[in-house]
């Protein structure tokens, strides 16, 4: 179990540092410039490595795929802060679904 919480720990800690460095240089900083350029140009960022993401399942090899689902996490973090969603909100919700169906869960929402 201390591995697991240690990985949750990993994004917790990549969540503050992405926190940390909105305000940073944009010139030195990825998380800054994205945030300059606004939540358009993050969720497009997002979206592209979801793509990305994606194409590495279907056609890549593994390493390509943990590489492409880093980044689309990363970009998640950082879409999630510039929209003030803290990772504790989502970790919140997924424990919410927990045991549920993903059927059943579907079809809670259309309700």
């Amino acid at each position: 179990m201390r591995r697991k919480a240690g990985r949750m720990d990993t994004l917790s800690r990549l969540a503050a540092t992405i926190a940390q460095r909105r305000a940073a240089d944009p010139d030195t900083s990825w998380v800054a410039r994205l945030n300059a350029r606004g939540v358009p140009v993050i969720a497009r960022k997002l979206g592209e490595e979801a793509i990305e993401t994606v194409v590495a399942a279907l056609s890549g090899s593994r390493e390509e795929l943990v590489g492409e689902a880093a980044d689309t996490l990363f970009h998640l973090l950082v879409l999630l802060d510039a929209k003030g969603v803290a990772l504790n909100e989502v970790l919140a919700e997924l424990e919410r679904r927990e045991g549920t169906s993903g059927i059943a869960e579907k079809a809670a929402r259309g309700q």
